[in-house]
């Protein structure tokens, strides 16, 4: 990904660096400044982090302090699918989901939402999506920022959902238990010691599409046709929770089972 600083050189705490090129380029999307805190990678994948001393047009002079013993991203590529919500629950969940380190963000119109268009004539914040993941990212240590795709249509969010991966819809009147659902994963694929080549069993991929509904939750006529698409509903519980927390908590617990929380 172009946001994420990639050298092609060893790193070592202490020393001083210049970014040039590709990497600069990848520093000034992240909104870096003269005194900011950056996650490097080095040509061994190593995640490092750096202060930056320096900062012209050309390049970038930046102070190694600190290293990584682990990588900073999970091998979990989880993808959020979430339904506009109203006020700013967009933003909370961008924020938060950004820091249990999703892949990206689909903001998407279901039948039940509320519209772009409706909300923006409000107070306008959309603009400013992308900029909340990159300092989400920076106060989280990642080293990636998630991409945060152009709003659309519902149909246009299943168009997008390509390939034989993980792909769950939350729906709370008819879905499978979370845990049930992952167990039979589990069983099928069981977790790898480090330094071993990730899989879902039958899915085949370490990525997870999660389509996550508005507050009013899906239509019946959506939810059959997510399930066309391979989709399966899956619940949490017998408790109805607002959009927001349905997104962070579903991330959270797939880090946990497929990622590297815990």
């Amino acid at each position: 990904m172009k946001d994420r600083i990639v050298l092609n050189q060893k790193l070592e705490a202490g020393k001083e660096i210049i970014l040039e090129g590709p990497p600069l380029e990848a520093f000034r999307v992240q909104g870096g400044r003269v005194g900011s805190i950056i996650t490097l990678t080095d040509s061994q994948g190593k995640d490092l982090r750096g202060r930056v001393l320096q900062l012209s047009k050309e390049k970038a002079s930046v102070l190694i302090f600190d290293l990584f013993l682990f990588p900073t991203e999970s091998p979990a590529e989880i993808i959020l699918l979430q339904a506009l919500p109203e006020k700013e629950r967009m933003e909370w969940i961008i924020q938060k989901t950004t820091e249990l380190g999703v892949a990206a963000i689909v903001p998407f119109k279901s039948e039940r939402s509320i519209s772009l268009e409706e909300r923006e004539s409000k107070q306008k914040k959309a603009h400013r999506w992308q900029e909340i993941a990159v300092k989400a990212v920076q106060q989280s240590r990642r080293a990636r920022v998630p991409r945060i795709e152009k709003y659309c249509s519902f149909e246009e969010t299943l168009e997008y959902c390509q390939g034989e991966v993980l792909k769950i819809l939350l729906y709370e009147k008819e879905g499978k238990s979370l845990k049930e659902v992952l167990r039979k994963i589990s069983v099928l694929c069981p977790p790898l010691e480090k330094g071993g080549e990730g899989g879902f069993g039958i899915f085949r991929s370490a990525k997870v599409y999660l389509m996550v509904g508005p507050e009013g939750g899906f239509a019946e006529e959506e939810v059959r046709l997510v399930e066309r698409q391979g989709f399966l509903p899956v619940k949490l519980g017998q408790r109805i929770l607002r959009t927001e927390t349905a997104a962070i908590t579903l991330i959270g617990i797939l880090q946990y089972e497929l990622g590297d929380l815990g």
